[in-house]
């Protein structure tokens, strides 16, 4: 049984990645927060390494993948104040533009519809569900919500 602060390591192409197990949010599963930086196999986790700013929220079958060894729980630790459950955006990508024309916000609970992001909602975490392969490709890249060009 997962419990918020449960605290998982994946190992990437170039190293190792660290994040957080937040809450169950349904229909999407289990809500995690990715830990900014990769970190060398040797190096020896420390609580502090959570005390950081999320680098991006993402919905990843935890129980699933913990289950066929892909990941590794190291502990169960708080989490921070700053990494409560955020709003996501999300929005349909239009196909002769690849953009997406209308964004919405999404609380956990209830949707509306805010057509074009700010600047700020672009820094907004993207509501998606991500398996083992995606999260490890965007760990390494350093891959930020803001990065998406939609």
């Amino acid at each position: 049984m997962l419990k918020a602060g449960d605290t998982f390591s994946i190992v990437t192409a170039t190293g190792v990645g660290y994040f957080q197990y937040v809450k169950k949010m349904p229909p999407l599963g289990s809500l995690i927060r990715v830990i900014p930086k990769i970190y060398a196999k040797s190096d020896i986790f420390s609580a502090d390494f959570l005390e950081v700013n999320t680098n991006f929220f993402v919905f990843f079958p935890v129980a699933d993948s913990l289950k066929k060894g892909l990941i590794e729980k190291i502990g169960n630790f708080p989490i921070p104040q700053h990494a409560k459950t955020p709003i996501f955006r999300t929005g349909i990508v239009n196909p002769a533009t690849k953009k997406v024309d209308v964004w919405w916000l999404w609380d956990g609970i209830r949707e509306w519809k805010i057509g074009e992001l700010s600047d700020e909602q672009r820094r907004l975490p993207i509501r998606g569900v991500w398996n083992d392969t995606l999260l490890k490709e965007r760990i390494d890249e350093g891959w930020l919500p803001e990065f998406d060009l939609r």
